[in-house]
């Protein structure tokens, strides 16, 4: 054996015990990928010279949670192939070998052996995070709440930091070094200024302390005014030499309480945030200023493309139009940060064609995990088909980092629904290998994290599967089917209101900007004799998209606006088509609700009994949506609703009554849903 500094036998104390894998699953607080049994007899070898905090964690873990033979953690040798934070896994019967460049790469090959026991017992396996940024964005803001955040108030507590820590702010770190997320932006894009207060920045110090070890930077989104607003400079115009001075210097303090501080997030000149356009200049203007205070201490800076103005035809067409002629003129320690498609996370959108479109810019992905648009946090909607889907269009190597908005909050379970851990969890998998399945992403979540797959029957297990794998399809079904999009209720985007009409709002905050729903048919023209937002993509799908007899029928909607006897691949017209896709959604979730049922006796019973709730009103929206939308159209269609559908359908002069007292930082109960529908 190589010669080694010290054995490690280490009995599992810094994290909760449970007394089985089984009863862990049913635990509240817990994370459902991480290990919290213990073994008891995990050994560990680790060469001379191997020794941090990172390594540490990386035996207690192996010590406390593997049952496997002796592990020995290597350097990888002058001359590896094994990138950066990667790592390479034997084992044999006698004995596991990891081998990394670096300690991350060791920590996160421990997190690869304990979640696949078996990985590397048929030769050497060699793994690498495909992006160095591999991000969560919180929306949370310092009063504790989170914007469009469905699982509780913040994890975050401002109010007791820098001197009280909660246990959870390391069971977060240790959950995001498991599936290699490497850093988080702590708050809202909607920045309140305060977070870069000397206050506020030892509180966000305190953080990073916790989270280092575990491989996780800190970065924080900064208001752009924050100069006029904590130090009442008469300016925040980036090319004003109080202002680059002011921006050096809070780059300069922040350091030297962060040393591995990442950097900046930025919303600006959008929906009502500053920005660089507020003093004549331009976006690079504003990110290139702050990327010269960053770029002394390694740091980046994000700047997002989320902007829309009333004054296009078609939003879809912004962040297009502001961004790209600006290509090759940003800094290179700015990324810009792209919404995965052009409007606002809907349930379907096509990609954004920014994407591709900034050849001489890095850009990064920018993913909702929290389900803004998608039932909040009662609905169950698998998110990896979204991503994966993404990434058909978008070659992974074409971009530079990913980022998720994170459905994480300070409910008991970390995430509001009982089973949406799983696209926390599938996001940190694509995050780092894109080339993944939404499949065995799930496969692998279902097996850690809520039945014993050897225990359990294969049909059960293979319908769990198919649920989780079809149910962002049902949702789109059972929603906004066949390109149709943003039909929600205002403000809180829950629930149905096509018919939407907020006096004094932009018209598009409105449904009817977007369905445009007439006597002739339904849809919005973005084809070159409409908005031309088609004209943004590049060739051939350009012309693909362009024309209503190639575009793919799932984005129909999106770019046309499409007669409704038009004549879908099916032989059904597209009213035909409409009815059937709403209620084949409702027909999926009942059928989800079989699915459950007939798996209770393989899953914990408080797991079971929660799902159970969720689907009960998961199932009694998608009839909402269902009678809502298609009642609406029909008044434009003038065709008939099939019988079966309409009779068990509630009147839309009912529906139209709906109105939930909610804001965007909340999610309706089930009990509230029922007392107003």
């Amino acid at each position: 054996m190589r010669h080694f500094k010290f054995l490690y036998i280490i009995f599992l104390l810094a994290f909760i015990s449970c007394g089985s894998a089984d009863t862990c699953k049913d635990a509240k607080g817990t994370i459902s990928w991480l290990p919290y049994a213990s073994t008891d007899k995990g050994q560990v070898c680790v060469d001379e010279g191997i020794s941090s905090p990172t390594i540490d964690i990386a035996c207690r873990e192996l010590g406390g949670h593997w049952e496997g033979a002796p592990v020995n953690i290597h350097r990888a040798t002058d001359g590896s192939t094994i990138g950066k934070n990667g790592f390479a896994i034997s084992q044999s019967d006698s004995q596991v070998d990891i081998y990394a460049p670096d300690d991350l790469g060791i920590l996160y090959g421990v997190y690869a052996l304990l979640r696949n026991p078996e990985l590397g017992r048929n030769g050497r396996v060699e793994d690498s995070p495909s992006y160095d940024l591999r991000l969560l964005n919180h929306w949370d803001n310092l009063d504790g709440t989170i914007e469009r955040g469905y699982a509780g108030k913040s994890l975050w507590k401002w109010e007791g930091l820098p001197d009280s820590v909660s246990p959870r702010y390391e069971e977060y770190a240790r959950a995001n070094a498991a599936i290699g997320i490497n850093g988080t932006v702590l708050n809202n894009v909607n920045a309140s200024p305060k977070i870069l207060s000397e206050e506020y920045l030892k509180k966000v110090a305190a953080l990073a302390d916790i989270f280092r070890p575990y491989g996780i930077k800190v970065y924080l989104s900064v208001n752009f005014a924050s100069p006029m607003v904590l130090d009442s400079l008469p300016t925040a115009d980036p090319l004003n030499p109080e202002v680059v001075k002011w921006w050096t210097d809070k780059a300069d303090e922040i350091y030297s309480l962060i040393p591995d501080f990442g950097g900046f997030l930025v919303k600006a000149n959008s929906e009502g945030q500053p920005g660089p356009m507020d003093f004549g200049r331009t976006h690079a203007d504003g990110a290139n200023m702050l990327a010269g205070a960053l770029k002394p201490h390694d740091g980046v800076v994000m700047w997002r493309a989320f902007v829309y103005s009333p004054a296009d035809a078609d939003r879809a067409k912004q962040a297009y139009l502001e961004f790209q002629p600006l290509d090759g003129k940003f800094a290179d320690n700015v990324i810009i940060q792209i919404k995965n498609g052009p409007v606002d996370f809907q349930p379907r959108e096509p990609y954004s064609p920014l994407f591709g479109a900034m050849t001489a810019t890095d850009g990064m992905a920018e993913f909702q995990i929290t389900q803004e648009y998608l039932g909040h946090s009662n609905h169950l909607a698998y998110l990896a088909p979204m991503w994966t889907e993404f990434f058909d269009y978008v070659q992974p190597s074409s971009i530079k980092a990913v980022a998720g908005v994170a459905n994480i909050g300070d409910d008991d379970n970390w995430t509001g629904h009982p089973l949406v851990q799983a696209n926390w969890y599938a996001f940190g998998r694509l995050a780092w290998n894109p080339q993944l399945t939404s499949t065995q992403i799930a496969d692998e979540w279902l097996s850690m994290a809520l039945v014993d797959k050897a225990q359990t029957p294969e049909d059960v297990y293979e319908s769990l599967l198919d649920m989780f794998d079809t149910s962002r399809e049902a949702v789109v079904d059972y929603m906004m089917p066949l390109g149709l999009h943003h039909l929600f209720a205002f403000g809180h985007h829950y629930g149905p209101e096509p018919w939407c009409d907020v006096e004094g709002a932009r018209p598009d905050w409105l449904p009817k900007y977007y369905h445009r729903a007439d006597s002739t048919g339904l849809g919005f023209d973005r084809s070159p004799s409409g908005s031309n937002a088609v004209g943004q993509y590049p060739e051939p799908l350009r012309s693909q998209l362009a024309s209503v007899e190639t575009c793919p029928e799932e984005f129909l909607l999106w770019f046309h606006h499409v007669p409704w006897t038009h004549r879908m691949k099916s032989g059904n017209t597209l009213w035909e088509e409409l009815c059937i896709a709403y209620q084949r959604g409702v027909e999926k979730v009942e059928e989800y609700r079989q699915t459950w049922e007939k798996a209770k006796p393989y899953i914990a019973p408080e797991l079971y009994t929660d799902v159970e709730t969720c689907l009960a009103t998961q199932l009694k929206d998608a009839k909402w949506w269902r009678d809502a939308c298609l009642q609406y159209f029909a008044q434009y269609s003038k065709m008939p609703i099939p019988a079966e559908i309409a009779s068990e359908m509630r009147p839309l002069e009912e529906l139209m009554k709906i109105h939930l007292p909610i804001t965007n930082y909340e999610s309706p109960t089930p009990a509230l849903l029922d007392s107003l529908r």
